[in-house]
């Protein structure tokens, strides 16, 4: 191993320690499942923020989305970023401070357990079926993290991918498991403070090396359609691409997944006082929007570092998601403090990634411990015995995303969309609905979820799968967000009104 690889070594593992330290404190504070899976509600404004975005923006913000600027130019990464900013917003608008409420009026501190509250099912049927939702979506998404820490350490040391993703997925699951969801928050909030260093160190050395950002530019504008948002380019092939209002729609509904991201609905349900979400909104969308704009501005420098033969020529996307990685060790090689420096970016990426792989942990581990085990199954367990199966859920759910990263080639932004779209779709229209709706009944619940979560796997293995390159070809999270409204509306108004004493707590949640 060189000095370089060496110095960068000691500022990740200073970083992974540090993580590991803060899931220790937090250990004594989790004496009840509220505590471990919710922080007994006391997260602060800037915390419930940073936490919020830095859990929604995974590796897929320093590796994914830079990748998919270098290798296709502006239009998929800009509208992307644009569509994430707004969902971002609105949902810190009109949803935070509703469910902030309705979960403490109706004492429900998971998703699933508010969907059984607010619909009045005493079954826990739809409760079940959330949880079950979360767990398929989750632990593949969950795997997505893992499978970035493994890609990072392989390239950045030589190491092994599984040995490394191993490794990176123990850290993780150790803080997880000891912490709970404080920990998880915490250490979200100093994982947004390192990734937001990290991606201006980044864009600041591309920026250097190439003697300046119109050097930058001057190295795309010669290919037709890369910075042109509504053309682009494809690098691999060499060929332009075009961009029309259909690929514009279906990129933006990026947006709309946001109303049913459990890891981020459970940050707006455990802030200490919902009069202070106004902070954190404003705190959260600044971040978001500077944040991908310069993820998107990281990708187009890269295009002129690989032209400058700086960081290797990547053949695809996927390929490209270490153009960070790549960066970072050319800095390493002038140095200790540029090797330490190195050492923070690829920290950064490491939070990137840690920072949603614990939220998802979390959110899967509280639908198998509590949703199913306790509630479907009626298993009766002490608030210690609590507490000690979401720390085995946790290990169980690490493990088996572990098995699911063992295949180095798959795609971070790939996983990340399909998972993102099918919360986006099972659990948006449901939440949004049962917020704003009164007459939302439980069978429309069940009928807009299962129609939502059925939709995506239909469009994306079907449809997509079978009309490549067609008008059909697109994200397919907006054509399921749009059926499973549908259904919740058509489903409510064919079933019975809801019961009143469901109703007066719709009003009096309204009411404040």
């Amino acid at each position: 191993m060189t000095t370089s690889q060496i110095v960068i070594l000691v500022a990740i593992v200073i970083y992974l320690v540090g993580m590991v330290i803060i899931g220790a404190l937090f250990t004594k504070k989790n004496k009840s499942s509220d505590d471990f899976y919710l922080g007994g509600r006391k997260l602060g404004p800037f915390v419930t923020a940073m936490s919020a975005e830095a859990s929604d923006m995974s590796g897929w913000l320093l590796m994914g989305l830079p990748a998919v600027a270098l290798m296709c130019g502006l239009p998929e990464a800009t509208w992307t970023a644009v569509g994430l900013a707004i969902g971002t917003y609105i949902n810190w608008l009109i949803v935070a401070k509703r469910l902030r409420v309705y979960t403490q009026r109706v004492n429900a501190f998971t998703l699933p357990d508010f969907f059984s509250k607010r619909f009045g099912d005493k079954k826990h049927i739809i409760s079940t079926i959330a949880a079950i939702i979360i767990v398929v979506f989750f632990i593949p998404y969950t795997a997505s993290g893992f499978a970035a820490c493994g890609k990072l350490f392989a390239s950045l040391f030589g190491m092994e991918y599984v040995t490394a993703m191993i490794l990176s997925a123990i850290v993780i699951m150790v803080y997880c498991t000891l912490g709970g969801f404080l920990a998880a928050s915490t250490t979200d909030f100093i994982q947004s403070i390192v990734m937001t260093i990290a991606l201006f160190i980044v864009v600041g050395l591309g920026e250097g090396v190439l003697h300046g950002f119109g050097n930058v530019f001057a190295n795309v504008a010669s290919l037709d359609g890369y910075l042109n948002v509504f053309k682009g380019f494809d690098v691999a092939s060499g060929t332009t691409m075009s961009y029309g209002a259909l690929p514009v729609a279906s990129t933006l509904a990026w947006g709309l997944g946001y109303f049913g991201m459990p890891h981020i609905l459970l940050r707006f349900m455990a802030i200490e006082d919902e009069n202070k979400l106004k902070i954190s909104r404003r705190v959260a969308s600044i971040w978001v929007v500077i944040s991908m704009a310069v993820a998107v501005l990281i990708g187009v420098v890269g295009y002129g570092l690989m032209k400058e033969g700086i960081v290797p020529t990547y053949e695809s996307a996927s390929a490209a998601e270490t153009i960070i990685v790549d960066i970072s060790k050319f800095l390493s090689k002038f140095g200790f403090i540029p090797a330490f420096t190195a050492g923070i970016i690829l920290a950064g990426i490491l939070a990137s990634t840690m920072s949603t792989a614990d939220s998802q942990l979390l959110a899967a581990a509280s639908s198998i411990s509590q949703n199913l085990v306790q509630e479907t199954f009626g298993v009766k367990l002490s608030e210690k015995k609590s507490v000690w199966l979401a720390r085995i859920s946790v290990i169980v759910i690490s493990i088996i995303a572990i098995f699911l990263a063992l295949n180095p080639e798959s795609s971070v932004f790939d996983i990340v969309s399909f998972a993102w779209a099918g919360f986006g779709a099972a659990f948006g229209p449901v939440v949004l609905s049962a917020l704003f709706w009164k007459r939302t009944t439980l069978c429309g619940a069940f009928a807009g979820m299962l129609s939502g979560g059925a939709t995506v796997f239909f469009w994306k293995f079907v449809i997509r799968a079978n009309f490549k390159g067609t008008v059909l070809d697109f994200y397919e999270l907006l054509p399921a967000f749009i059926i499973a409204c549908i259904a919740i509306i058509v489903v409510s108004f064919l079933t019975k009104a809801p019961e009143k004493e469901i109703t007066d707590v719709f009003d009096e949640v309204k009411s404040k």
